[in-house]
């Protein structure tokens, strides 16, 4: 296991990071995407540290909070060190009926703030991530909110999921000028089957230097190796109960087609060549991966071994390419010798 920088700070956090979606699911959604029980959960946290993941993600939304109850549980049983871990949570979707029980207001994140920690168990979140942009409330309003919570001590740092590239660096602006609590990163979907993050977010990332987690690398269970053309659904897995998110199925089947021989010549799953891949690119801090089983765990934790030379890189590049796209051609063709003239100078 390898540990990177979580974007502009001195924090560092396995590049493989335990997802807890499917921990505590009893009904509706949650139910079709996990409904591990404590001693389940405990074995996959318990398998994760052992080998090496220093990093767990969750938020206050996952079954409705019992994600939440459910880690902060396993680290008590497991007799875990809390300074070996860096445990994320998120903030952002309805936590009761009232029209403030949801958002990033404010109220809501100061309020729900202090929820987690008690369904952690903890006395401090490491990384705070509000789950999604919310368009009722001022940005202004969200940063310093998050701003109080780290100078109370509640919260080491703070970061961002599902915004687009304009608002995060307007928060990071507004952030700057104000001498609030940096923004450190972004937790996005990202996939060989979705690469739209690189048209915009990707290049963003680079320039402010935010630290990339990734989520639902394989794509909802797409990129497992357990579909494929001429049988779209094997009837197991995420996929078949919960078609999220949304895949070109052509292209994310042209990309599978792609995986299968340098899997073969590696001796390994499809999957781990997806996950491979993203642990390939240079934006990329952490990849969140879920499990129900601990064999799907350790096959998505095997994947930190998988080497793929410039040529499977290639080929898989070429399968899952985006198709061009305004402004980006036009940026291409207008700036990109500036680029290169730039470049051949370092």
């Amino acid at each position: 296991m390898r540990y990177r920088q979580l974007g502009p700070s001195g924090l560092f956090v396995s590049e493989i990071c335990l997802g807890t979606m499917t921990f505590g699911g009893n009904e509706g959604m949650w139910a079709q995407i996990g409904q591990l029980h404590q001693e389940e959960a405990d074995a996959l946290v318990k398998a994760a540290v052992e080998a090496g993941v220093n990093f767990i993600d969750t938020a206050n939304v996952y079954a409705g909070g019992e994600s939440e109850r459910i880690l902060g549980r396993a680290i008590r049983n497991l007799g875990l060190s809390r300074d070996d871990l860096v445990i994320a949570t998120k903030v952002l979707g309805p936590m009761g009926e009232g029209p403030n029980a949801r958002g990033a207001s404010r109220k809501h994140i100061l309020d729900q703030c202090k929820a987690s920690l008690q369904r952690l168990q903890l006395d401090h979140i490491d990384l705070y991530q509000i789950h999604g942009f919310d368009a009722a409330t001022p940005i202004v309003e969200t940063l310093e909110a998050l701003d109080t919570l780290v100078r109370q001590g509640h919260v080491r740092y703070i970061g961002l999921s599902n915004w687009a590239a304009w608002q995060i660096v307007k928060a990071i602006g507004i952030a700057a000028a104000r001498q609030l609590a940096p923004i450190l990163s972004l937790q996005a979907y990202y996939t060989l089957a979705g690469r739209d993050l690189e048209r915009e977010i990707v290049p963003m990332l680079k320039s402010e230097g935010l630290g990339l987690m990734v989520w639902s690398p394989l794509a909802g269970g797409l990129l497992s190796g357990k579909y494929s053309r001429s049988d779209e659904a094997s009837g197991s897995g995420r996929r078949a109960a919960f078609d999220f998110p949304p895949v070109n199925r052509d292209r994310g089947y042209g990309v599978i087609d792609a995986m299968r021989p340098i899997a073969e010549a590696h001796g390994v799953s499809v999957a781990q060549i997806a996950l491979a891949w993203l642990l390939h690119q240079s934006v990329v801090t952490s990849v969140i991966v879920g499990a129900k089983r601990p064999d799907q765990l350790a096959d998505n934790l095997a994947s930190t071994r998988v080497r793929l030379s410039t040529e499977e890189l290639a080929a898989l590049d070429a399968a899952s390419a985006l198709p061009p796209e305004y402004p980006g051609w036009m940026l291409e063709r207008q700036g990109g010798y500036r680029a290169h003239m730039a470049e051949s100078q370092r």
